[in-house]
């Protein structure tokens, strides 16, 4: 499944709310605030030591919600996400360890890449669709302006700064599949 499932469901959620929740007192908060914004779908980082309970809730109690994990950086949580039978899969980055995993996993998954190196390693591993991270940090709207004419064959979901001032900028953009951000959740 892997990067087909990723890009089908992007295709159809070009806004991902990217939360942290540290509580359980959040999550229906988090839920009227995804009702209002007209959003099924979410991703939690797994950021705090509640995420993975707060996964497991949503993945037992919001059956409307597509509920992915962010922040993945190993293969044990990996292993874990499978067994909460976790939509798709963020992580910021990558090794050939962890990419193993993701592929061998059988969960969609967004590879990070935010670098020229980094984005030529995905490519050759036949990852055309790529979470840049932090987009702010490493050049936002220019940046992907520049990537767009040197990897033609490339699309993102950038994250990292986006707000509700400028996530529409970054939809226009030809090599952009979709935003994450949590400025829909405040």
């Amino acid at each position: 499944m892997g990067q087909n499932g990723i890009k089908e469901l992007l295709a159809s959620h070009q806004i991902v709310p990217v939360v942290t929740i540290q509580h359980e007192s959040e999550i229906e908060g988090i839920l009227d605030k995804l009702k209002t914004h007209s959003i099924n779908i979410i991703e939690v980082t797994l950021r705090t030591p509640y995420a993975l309970t707060a996964i497991e809730y949503l993945k037992n109690n919001a059956n409307h919600l597509v509920v992915g994990a962010g922040t993945v950086i190993n293969t044990d949580q990996v292993h874990v996400l499978k067994q909460l039978n976790i939509d798709f899969i963020v992580s910021p980055g990558g090794s050939d360890k962890l990419f193993l995993e993701l592929e061998s996993s059988g969960i969609p998954f967004l590879p990070g890449a935010c670098t020229p190196s980094e984005i030529i390693s995905c490519a050759e591993r036949g990852y055309d669709l790529l979470k840049f991270f932090p987009a702010d940090l490493f050049g936002g709207i220019n940046a992907l302006k520049t990537y767009s004419q040197v990897f033609t064959g490339i699309k993102f979901c950038p994250t990292g700064g986006i707000t509700k001032e400028t996530y529409r900028d970054y939809l226009e953009l030809p090599n952009v599949q979709s935003v994450g951000g949590s400025w829909m959740m405040k």
